[in-house]
């Protein structure tokens, strides 16, 4: 039985590759890095970068389909530590991608993949105000990514967030001004009313509170008597 077996997983091997115009065999006899016959990337591939001009050498990992990126992809370094973890759709970074030092966790952002076959693509968006609710949003798209959702910075080592910025399409959201607490605010001085009833706050814009304080007092007196310190010869 397990003569029957080999010949099996041979055959199999054979017609994979024979769909590829070029391939590497990896040392588990998986068939890596396949160009097919329209000249296109398929499956899984193993990009080697070596030191270059001072920049540090790389390897990453992951999926092809018809010559363009797709699911998750992981950058190493060439001592094998992880730097970046990428999810793609249609070649294009899609959701969330996590990016790493030695030390940790530096920072995620957040993408929008849209499609580079058309000039322009329909999205559907959850509404900001309310998540439950979806609206269709048209794009141009130039084939790459849109900033979307929310992006965090980490200090490497501890973890902690430092920083979060949020973008809706492409457009950073600006946070909203804080609202002043209730005891924070200054209380507002009750104004005489006027003749008609009404309270007079163009007159008394500039009252201080004594003077209000006095005008209450005196307001049903028919005569006040004033002492202005002014001195008659």
């Amino acid at each position: 039985m397990r003569f029957l077996i080999l010949p099996l997983f041979i055959l199999l091997g054979l017609s994979v590759n024979s769909q590829c115009r070029t391939f590497k065999l990896a040392s588990n006899g998986d068939t890596l890095n396949c160009v097919d016959m329209k000249g296109m990337k398929q499956g899984k591939w193993l990009i080697q970068m070596p030191k270059l001009r001072g920049e540090p050498g790389y390897e990453e990992e992951g999926l092809y389909k018809n010559d363009r990126k797709e699911g998750m992809w992981r950058t190493y370094n060439l001592m094998g530590d992880l730097l970046a973890q990428e999810n793609y759709r249609w070649g294009n970074k899609n959701g969330r991608c996590y990016y790493f030092t030695l030390a940790g966790l530096e920072h995620e952002e957040s993408w929008r993949a849209v499609n580079p076959d058309k000039a322009y693509d329909t999205l559907e968006v959850a509404d900001p105000l309310d998540p439950n609710k979806y609206e269709k949003v048209i794009v141009k798209t130039d084939g790459t990514s849109i900033r979307h959702g929310v992006w965090k910075y980490y200090q490497p080592g501890t973890g902690m967030l430092m920083e979060t910025e949020e973008y809706f399409m492409g457009q950073l959201k600006q946070p909203e001004a804080p609202q002043p607490k209730a005891d924070s605010i200054a209380p507002v001085a009750k104004l005489p009313l006027s003749k008609k009833g009404k309270t007079d706050t163009v007159a008394a814009r500039n009252k201080t509170k004594e003077i209000l304080e006095f005008e209450k007092k005196n307001a049903n007196k028919k005569k006040v008597k004033v002492q202005t310190g002014r001195t008659y010869f």
